[in-house]
């Protein structure tokens, strides 16, 4: 979306210090022990407890043959995006990484972030790969200015990937945010600069920068959401809902 008036702005911040307050909440909540099913609960009855509603439940993409199931995405170590907490329900393990992927909409206006955290001690490589993709977020986020495009966006994430020798995961990436869970511009997590649309002040958009530790090379799960690494390494993601604005984008859900 592109932010029309001062009431959709104030309304767009709101609703990312909502969702910035559960996902540290969840943050806290994980640890060995805890089960996935347990973090999607209370992701729900904190976001209906503020009297707002979660937007993955029951949102069908593109391509989808069923509605989201859940209110929380959780996917762990090879696990890349969109795993289904309440369904096949599994325990964090002491090594695990997990990627928490959440989105609300308060009053119409939807905001979308996630979180790769460690389960208690992990490797330093998954470490080094959460600290990775986290710092292509930030990159991305700096290339979104007003007068630049989106591959200037793209670009920013990927060079911070692959020059840490982690992989791209290309298949996925990150799109427009607002009105709806998923809009255009679609945001490939590599690109060349210069290139895409142009982007200009007041777009809403949700980066989300998606790393593998292995080849990068994408399988679907039976459960027709989960995407997974075809090798079984480790994968991170991280995002944030940014509102452009010169000199710099907002980060929205800080």
């Amino acid at each position: 979306m592109t932010i029309r008036n001062e009431t959709e702005k104030e309304n767009l911040i709101e609703g990312g210090k909502r969702l910035a307050a559960v996902l540290r909440a969840l943050r806290a909540k994980v640890a060995p022990g805890v089960t996935t099913e347990e973090l999607d609960d209370l992701a729900e009855q904190m976001i209906r407890d503020g009297g707002d509603d979660p937007c993955f439940l029951g949102y069908t993409p593109e391509g989808a043959q069923r509605p989201y199931p859940a209110t929380l995405c959780v996917s762990i170590n090879d696990e890349i995006v969109h795993g289904i907490p309440n369904e096949s329900v599994k325990v964090l393990k002491e090594g695990d990484i997990v990627g928490l992927d959440l989105g609300l909409r308060h009053e119409g206006i939807i905001v979308d972030a996630a979180i790769t955290v460690p389960v208690g001690k992990v490797s330093e490589e998954k470490m080094r790969l959460m600290r990775v993709t986290e710092d292509a977020l930030t990159a991305g986020i700096a290339a979104a200015v007003p007068g630049n495009h989106v591959g200037d966006i793209s670009h920013a994430i990927g060079e911070a990937i692959e020059r840490a020798g982690f992989k791209v995961v290309k298949e996925l990436g990150g799109h427009g945010v607002g009105d709806l869970v998923h809009e255009e511009p679609f945001i490939s997590n590599y690109g060349h600069p210069g290139t895409g649309e142009l982007l200009e002040e007041g777009m809403v958009l949700a980066l989300e920068p998606i790393s593998s530790a292995g080849k990068a090379v994408v399988v679907l799960a039976p459960d027709g959401y989960t995407f997974r690494t075809k090798d079984g390494s480790s994968s991170a993601h991280f995002e944030h809902t940014i509102l452009l604005e010169a000199p710099r984008a907002r980060i929205i859900t800080a």
